[in-house]
């Protein structure tokens, strides 16, 4: 199993990261809208993908194809080349895409470099307050489980998004999903919005740094 660190392109953020993105875990992004979270996935798809690497991104929320084609410049064909994209409609079409990004990843034949599921937590809401709550809860549960235990087995890093909610009794933001949720990840990040295109990202948690932070900044071609 790969012990290097993928790194996502971003200086402050890799040097945050001790490098990069742990390639045998879950490294989980959350934060209020606007606040960079699909930006930092789609940077790591497209260096993954001119790398050579095939990126499988779930997009339940409905990917940029501008950004997309910003960040990869005159070298979108070679980034579309390599990524298998799925845009499920509801919870049990993510379920089976989620399944499906696992046996890519573990099939010899095609080198996976990445995972992305953009984001998680979208239908899952949803379901929330709702009779179907339960039954998302679990289906949520399965798709991390199968998600970590892929990136375990081939060494590949998955990279996920979480919608938040906001705490009432003092307005802090919270990830969604519950304890599973934040136990499956071993790498969390909250991004948060600052003035203007300036973001910081905070390592909320990561089994070997200290929590710490850094900032990046949001520009027409990607992240900086």
């Amino acid at each position: 199993m790969p012990s290097a660190r993928v790194p996502t392109g971003v200086r402050s953020l890799d040097a945050l990261l001790g490098g990069g993105l742990e390639p045998d875990g879950l490294t989980e992004l959350y934060g209020e809208g606007g606040s960079g979270k699909t930006l930092l996935c789609l940077a790591v798809t497209v260096r993954i993908a001119l790398a050579g690497r095939w990126v499988v991104y779930v997009d339940t929320e409905g990917v940029s194809v501008d950004r997309l084609e910003a960040m990869a410049g005159e070298r979108l064909t070679e980034v579309l080349d390599h990524l298998l994209l799925a845009t499920p409609k509801d919870l049990a079409a993510q379920g089976r895409a989620v399944a499906t990004a696992g046996a890519l990843a573990r099939d010899a034949g095609r080198p996976v470099g990445l995972i992305v599921l953009d984001s998680a937590t979208f239908y899952y809401r949803l379901a929330l307050s709702s009779p179907e709550e339960d039954a998302g809860r679990l289906a949520l549960v399965r798709e991390l489980a199968e998600l970590m235990a892929t990136s375990r087995a081939v060494g590949v890093p998955v990279l996920f998004t979480n919608q938040v909610w906001r705490r009432p009794s003092d307005g802090s933001l919270e990830p969604l999903g519950g304890s599973f949720v934040n136990h499956a990840a071993k790498t969390i990040l909250r991004l948060d919005r600052l003035e203007g295109a300036r973001r910081r990202a905070l390592l909320v948690k990561h089994r070997a740094l200290a929590e710490a932070s850094a900032e990046f900044r949001i520009t027409p071609t990607g992240l900086t």
